[in-house]
């Protein structure tokens, strides 16, 4: 589940990000007796509060809207941080609660009949099990919210909000996952280039390995979730030999998921991953992978005190990997993540005319329609809550077009959301968090460890998931 796997490090890129709301310049609170909370009762609201004039007019006064989410610690204090000048110039109070029992929590609180006001949901398939198992409980998306996500999001991403035909969730935060990270640096003192294609990237590990070197480090350690970086792998690769369509029908079981395309699929992911001579640089051999937890397999590409190189040169990983180089062992006084930088990432490429990316990210659902609600969703919907997130954080990246990138606080984080919110490429959710639990977070995760461990062929590693998926 994605908050047992992936919010760590991508919680960890917000540290200290919070902190920063503090030298907000908060807007003037409206008065209370006249002109109040904005909407029709309310009037316009103070100067320097016209941003948040439209959800005003929406909420027509003011009072208390609570959200509960999955998003807590640092990432979640900056998220608090986020609506303070929304809190101040409409005089709607969030009430913001996370949970790492979120998943569990919610749906008592639903059949309690005291469900939230709103509620942050991590991942689509939660959202349908929500939606499905406790009918009319949420609330179809209100037409204010639904007009913000056909401004600044992507069909793609509308879609993965809907049930059933009915849009229910607005998208709030994301990730990208289909990145290699790399060495600008050393690229350029050894003369070699970012790939453009499938091939270019198998060319360039071809002639690393000529020169002498071992291109691609990687670990998919992870406690209880590992082998999670595997299925990522996988799943980026049926996205660039499959296409979206066929990825789409594997995830709903239109076709099995030893399909002879995902066999294909995964022995491509095998020719870098189950290469001796392309793995495992600086960690050990093909094995190791199985036991290299995942936040440190990059590590080898920067280089030993005195040395030019280091012994890795590519490492697949997301954008949130950026929050993990500080606790490298050749960190030095710290190590600067940009296109000339000590680190940087690139895009993970497939074909000549296909850009699909692979990530993830929360989507917003109401449990009522009351106006207070609806402003508040309108809001973290907008292109207006989105410049006001980036502002007080570190290492968090949206989808939302409205989002000005000057306001992100790091080239990877930028490069991101120029993918995210770009319109040539195609977004896909991440399989797994979209598959039954049995599998997504089952059987996939171990047959991918036992395909690096145990070197199990691809064949008998998928048709092994498939016999696991449930029946009903």
């Amino acid at each position: 589940m994605i908050s047992t796997r992936r919010s760590r490090g991508f919680a960890a890129a917000a540290a200290g990000g919070f902190a920063l709301a503090m030298t907000l310049a908060a807007c003037t609170p409206p008065p209370s007796d006249e002109g109040g909370g904005g909407g029709e009762g309310g009037g316009e609201l103070a100067e320097g509060c016209e941003d948040y004039q439209q959800f005003a007019d929406i909420a027509g006064g003011e009072g208390e809207v609570s959200v509960y989410s999955t998003i807590d610690g640092e990432e979640g204090e900056s998220q608090e941080a986020s609506y303070v000048d929304f809190e101040e110039c409409t005089g709607i109070d969030i009430a913001y609660e996370a949970s790492d029992e979120f998943e569990a929590q919610l749906p008592v609180r639903i059949q309690a009949g005291s469900p939230p006001d709103l509620a942050m949901i991590p991942q689509p398939g939660l959202l349908a099990r929500i939606v499905r198992d406790n009918e009319g409980a949420v609330a179809p998306a209100a037409p204010e919210v639904e007009e913000m996500v056909d401004e600044f999001f992507s069909e793609d991403w509308k879609e993965y909000g809907t049930v059933d035909g009915t849009f229910y969730g607005s998208p709030l935060g994301a990730n990208a996952k289909s990145f290699v990270w790399y060495s600008p640096s050393a690229f350029e003192a050894a003369g070699y280039e970012i790939p453009e294609t499938w091939d270019d990237l198998i060319a360039l590990s071809d002639q690393i390995v000529a020169d002498g070197r071992m291109p691609w480090c990687a670990g998919i350690a992870s406690g209880d979730a590992t082998g999670w970086p595997a299925t990522d792998f996988l799943e980026d690769v049926v996205l660039r030999t499959a296409g979206p369509e066929v990825y789409d029908q594997w995830i709903a079981h239109e076709i099995p998921f030893d399909d002879p395309q995902i066999v294909a699929a995964l022995d491509a992911a095998g020719e870098i991953l189950k290469n001796p001579e392309y793995v495992n640089a600086g960690l050990g051999g093909v094995e190791s992978i199985a036991t290299t937890e995942w936040d440190q397999a990059g590590f080898p590409i920067l280089p030993a005190e005195g040395e030019e190189f280091g012994e890795c040169w590519m490492h697949r990983a997301a954008n949130f990997y950026g929050s993990n180089w500080v606790n490298a062992p050749n960190a030095g006084d710290g190590v600067d993540i940009a296109e000339d930088g000590d680190v940087f990432a690139f895009y993970l490429p497939g074909s000549d005319d296909s850009k699909p990316v692979l990530g993830a990210g929360e989507f917003t659902v109401a449990f009522n329609d009351d106006p207070l609600t609806t402003a508040v969703h309108a809001y973290l919907a907008s292109d207006v809550w989105a410049n006001d997130k980036a502002a007080v954080s570190t290492g968090w990246v949206s989808a939302n077009s409205g989002l000005d990138p000057e306001g992100l606080s790091s080239p990877i984080d930028r490069l991101s959301h120029e993918i995210l919110s770009g319109e040539e490429y195609t977004f896909r959710f991440d399989a797994s968090d979209l598959m039954p639990g049995a599998v997504g977070s089952g059987s996939f995760w171990t047959e991918m460890v036992n395909w690096i461990a145990a070197d199990k062929s691809s064949e008998q590693v998928l048709a092994d998931i498939e016999a696991s998926w449930p029946s009903d």
